[in-house]
């Protein structure tokens, strides 16, 4: 990887993936790495700057990276998620989702409740899972491991608030993270 020129590291429901992007200013090359995969490589482009189109994850998120000259021999990369720059796309998913990390039986998980569907993931995978009612809001139970989890969703009591979300493992709250 001599002509890497772009790494970024985006958080998905399924996980957070490394890109990795090589650009050849020379010889038009462009190679792209998702997880250290290689997923797009493309030998002697004589056009150096446009984009290039792929996807990641578990739900084949669309992702692309834009790359202009900024005078010269100079480039920027930016990387789109969704059609968004990635910062907005992390900004709007902070909204859309909680993410939970935890460490069981000498293993971490990362737990991800994605708001609008209210699919859980667990380290890559959609789990299987249960809702009911309660007395203060819902429950959504499912196992990792032989340990009990569930998702509580009650009401903040504030409208711009909205309904807060936590994650029991063993009748423990788990604090969230940010990513």
């Amino acid at each position: 990887m001599t002509d890497l020129v772009a790494v970024w590291e985006v958080a998905l429901s399924d996980e957070v993936h490394k890109i990795e992007f090589e650009h050849g200013t020379t010889s038009g090359k462009r190679v792209v790495y998702v997880d250290g995969k290689e997923v797009i490589r493309k030998e002697w482009m004589f056009k150096l700057v446009g984009k290039e189109t792929f996807y990641v994850g578990a739900a084949k998120t669309k992702a692309t990276i834009n790359i202009d000259a900024v005078g010269g021999f100079a480039y920027e990369y930016t990387l789109e998620i969704n059609g968004k720059s990635l910062k907005k796309y992390m900004e709007n998913r902070s909204k859309t989702t909680n993410t939970w990390v935890l460490h069981l039986d000498s293993e971490d998980f990362r737990v991800v409740l994605e708001k609008d569907t209210l699919d859980v993931w667990c380290n890559g995978k959609k789990m299987e899972t249960a809702g009911e009612f309660v007395d203060d809001g819902t429950e959504t139970h499912f196992n990792i491991g032989n340990h009990d989890c569930y998702i509580k969703a009650v009401s903040s009591g504030k409208r711009k608030e909205g309904i807060i979300h936590s994650l029991i493992v063993d009748n423990r709250e788990i604090p969230e993270t940010a990513y």
